[in-house]
Parts: C-alpha cells; sequence; structure tokens
C-alpha cells in the first residue's frame, strides 16, 4: 500500500525531511565545490558529478513529499546557506531560482507520483549548478581578474582561461543532464523498495 497523502499542504514533518535531505544534498554539493579548487575542470564538471551523488537524497526526499515547494524549499536552503558562506553570485541565484520554479512545474503536471516527472524534476534541477562556473562565458574578462585579485594561483587562472571553450560550455550543461539520469536511476536501484511504497511508478 503506497503512503501517498491526498493533502498537499507542506506540515511540520514534511518541512524537517526536507530539511534533513536538504542538508545531505548540500554535503553532497559542497564536497564537489571543494573538489573544484583542485583543477578548474572538476570545477565545470561539478554539476555533473553532484548530479550523480545527489540523486539519492533528491529522489528520496520527493517520494516522502509528494506535495509542491519540497524541491523549491531544497533549492533555497542551498542557495541560502552558499549565501551565508559567500560563495553565492547573481548567475547562480537566477540559475537555480529558475530550474527550481521548472522542476516543481514537472512534479505538478507529473502529481508528484511518476518516477519519470521526478527524475525529470531532478535533471531540471540539476542543470541549477551551471551557475556557479557560467560566470566564466558569460563574464570571462572580469571573472579571470576577479580570481586573481582573490589570489588564485597563475597556473589555475590560466586553466580556467584555456578551458573556457564553447566545447566545455556544451559540457558544462551536457554533464547534469547525463548525471541527473545516472542519479535517478541509482536511487530507484537502492531504494526500490521506499518508492514503491511511496507509490512512486
Amino acid at each position: 500500500m503506497s503512503e501517498v497523502s491526498t493533502d498537499k499542504k507542506l506540515k511540520g514533518k514534511d518541512l524537517i525531511t526536507i530539511g534533513i535531505f536538504s542538508a545531505i544534498y548540500f554535503v553532497i554539493n559542497f564536497s564537489f565545490m571543494l573538489l573544484g579548487g583542485i583543477h578548474p575542470v572538476l570545477w565545470m564538471l561539478m554539476p555533473g558529478f553532484i548530479a550523480v551523488f545527489a540523486g539519492i537524497p533528491f529522489m528520496l526526499m520527493v517520494a516522502k513529499v509528494q506535495k509542491p515547494g519540497a524541491v523549491f524549499l531544497m533549492g533555497l536552503i542551498t542557495a541560502l546557506i552558499y549565501f551565508a558562506t559567500g560563495q553565492f553570485t547573481l548567475v547562480i541565484l537566477i540559475s537555480m531560482a529558475s530550474t527550481c520554479i521548472l522542476a516543481e512545474v514537472v512534479r505538478m503536471v507529473t502529481k508528484y507520483n511518476s518516477f519519470k516527472g521526478n527524475s525529470i524534476a531532478y535533471v531540471i534541477f540539476s542543470l541549477g549548478m551551471v551557475g556557479s562556473p557560467l560566470p566564466i562565458w558569460l563574464f570571462k574578462a572580469d571573472f579571470l581578474a576577479q580570481i586573481t585579485e582573490q589570489g588564485m594561483p597563475a597556473d589555475y587562472v590560466a586553466a580556467v582561461e584555456a578551458l573556457s571553450s564553447n566545447a566545455m560550455l556544451i559540457v558544462l550543461f551536457v554533464a547534469p543532464i547525463i548525471g541527473g539520469i545516472i542519479g535517478a536511476f541509482i536511487a530507484r536501484g537502492l531504494f526500490k523498495k521506499h518508492f514503491v511504497k511511496a507509490g512512486i511508478v
């Protein structure tokens, strides 16, 4: 028997669940953000890596909280933590907000209990993190000057400039799409009973 609720208003229990899985998501997210400091290519592939490994907390959260707002709150919590640590930019704010809204629309259209719908929502949600490296392409000269002023090593800055090609921009967007699909199926493979119990088909 499924645990699907007909009440679509978020309750205290739902908020706690969202908070717990958002914290797990942020730890995974931030871990790969730190790895990006080793080499720019890791930073540019970061949205894809996060998408693969964060599929479990995201998919379990949407299975347990089949209500509007869950994904938006996960994105908001992540954004607020990054903002508090000074790692947030206007570009990532726009990218995360827009993808969270689109992901919520997909979940609503697919009635919150579709694995396919939730997987698509996760792929869209994962694309929000492209806003972190995207300023390299949008504001290249200013961005390179900024990270130089912040004390980044000259070889790191040179690598960023060398990698900021059109081909890598395509990779930046494709990586979280592929990673999101893989992450969603990993979650279902490991926690199939949870999805069945929650009525996710």
